[in-house]
């Protein structure tokens, strides 16, 4: 039946709906997925494939066909049938579907089967999507395989996951560096506190300091000061002025050199705070010279007056009208002013 199927004009010469009724009744598997595919029924081929894999599944065929079915579940049937029948080749399924699937259902499910390892090269391709599902899992793969260099590369590389979470589960981890990842963590969230405090008990004293000086929180920096001067670090401590320089108040300095007697190891710091002040003094004298030379120079403005008005002529008189009120009559004990001309009535 294969031969004559290959051979046949499937437009004209075929009746494709009655052959498939004739492939099924005769359980050809293999010619039924054919025929499914010829007349575009993704589906039902996948689904005759997955249900007889013995007979019907060729993985060239399955992986030209996937990509085109319409029902979405069938992509998820499809990774359950490859890990139960063909484990190896789930990744190169994977790279077929990786452009249709939902990566956060994915990742959920091989959790769910415990088979994160087995998909590892598949949360590599997709993890430039900046998923936080994948992102996690491929974090929480790299901590299990104690590849701290690759779990850093991929804490700066893509920041979409639970940062605090996975600092809580990796400051108890029994190697250094993922516990130095742990402080790197909350220093990513502004946790100072926590960052130091992990770094000074593992005694990461670079890590210290610089998380300190970053934090830009005096009393965290001057703590961290007391604290060298307890563990006895007096490179340290003197590191640790220069590192934080900005948040230190040199009068605190200049009491515990007294108090511990490091005067050599403080002597530089003061000499930098020495010359710090005095260029702060040196363009303040500048700044005031100055000013008083520019005010020497100016001269003072002339005084400007106003213009003095002059009056040319006094008030119009009111000369009464026929019918105005009062016309004719004259007001007893009055007298007209002199303006230079006679009223008349």
């Amino acid at each position: 039946m294969r031969e004559h199927l290959d051979q046949t004009f499937w437009s004209e010469e075929l009746n494709i709906p009655k052959v498939l009724r004739a492939a099924e009744a005769s359980h050809l598997w293999a010619e039924l997925v054919f025929l499914y595919d010829k007349y575009e029924e993704f589906d039902n081929a996948i689904i005759t494939m997955v249900t007889h894999p013995t007979d019907a599944w060729k993985e060239s065929a399955f992986k030209e066909i996937i990509p085109k079915v319409a029902n979405v579940e069938l992509y998820y049937k499809s990774l359950q049938f490859y890990l139960d029948y063909k484990p190896l080749l789930l990744n190169d399924l994977l790279s077929v579907l990786a452009p249709r699937l939902d990566h956060t259902r994915a990742v959920g499910y091989f959790t769910k089967v415990n088979e994160l390892q087995l998909v590892k090269p598949y949360l590599r391709s997709v993890q430039n999507q900046n998923n936080k599902a994948v992102n996690e899992a491929l974090n929480l793969l790299l901590t299990q395989e104690e590849d701290y260099q690759g779990l850093r590369a991929s804490i700066d590389a893509y920041d979409s996951f639970d940062s605090v979470g996975l600092a809580q589960a990796l400051e108890k981890h029994e190697l250094l560096e993922f516990r130095r990842i742990a402080a790197y963590l909350y220093r990513s969230n502004s946790r100072w506190q926590q960052s130091v405090d992990l770094c000074k008990k593992d005694k990461l004293y670079k890590d210290a300091m610089q998380y300190a000086a970053e934090s830009e929180d005096s009393e965290l920096a001057e703590a961290l000061l007391h604290w060298f001067l307890e563990e006895g670090r007096r490179e340290c401590f003197a590191a640790c002025l220069f590192t934080c320089y900005p948040l230190l108040h040199p009068d605190l300095v200049l009491e515990l050199a007294w108090r511990h007697q490091l005067t050599d190891f403080t002597m530089p710091y003061f000499i930098q705070v020495m010359r710090e002040y005095l260029s702060k003094v040196d363009k303040l004298e500048e700044a005031e010279s100055l000013r008083t030379e520019e005010e020497e120079v100016q001269e003072p403005a002339p005084m400007v007056y106003g213009q003095q008005l002059m009056l040319t002529a006094g008030p119009t008189p009111i000369v009464p009208q026929p019918g105005y009120p009062g016309y004719g009559y004259t007001t007893p004990g009055y007298a007209a002013p002199a303006y230079g001309f006679n009223v008349q009535p």
